[in-house]
């Protein structure tokens, strides 16, 4: 903070204790954050080419995982619900209930993933 400049002198001398003793914990406290952000820039950079590729690579991992998973859970769910049709002759509404069981089973287990992926990277 500018202190120091030919306006800042006499507002200092009129000021409380209680201003001053707030003014230099301010001034404490950008310069905390200051280093802070200059830390956290140094360490997010990527350490080269390989290491951006290995990341985009893990990323796209995940996301085909993460897509496959609730296909999986809606075709499953409708293929069970199209057999208990067939075996019922309850068509269409075991094709319905199952369907919708399976996409919900579907959007549990991308939920459960993505949370265990954030838990991993988080940690």
């Amino acid at each position: 903070m500018a202190q120091g400049t030919g306006h800042g002198e006499n507002g200092d001398r009129d000021r409380s204790p209680e201003e001053a003793a707030l003014s230099e914990r301010l001034g404490n406290l950008d310069q905390r954050l200051s280093e802070l952000r200059g830390r956290h820039i140094k360490t997010e950079q990527p350490t080269g080419d390989s290491g951006d590729g290995a990341a985009r690579a893990s990323a796209m991992a995940l996301g085909f995982r993460l897509s496959s998973e609730l296909v999986a859970g809606v075709v499953v769910g409708a293929g069970i619900g199209w057999g208990f049709d067939r075996l019922l002759s309850t068509s269409p509404f075991g094709f319905i209930v199952f369907l919708l069981l399976g996409f919900v089973a579907g959007v549990v287990n991308v939920v459960r993933t993505a949370g265990a992926g954030q838990r991993r990277g988080g940690s």
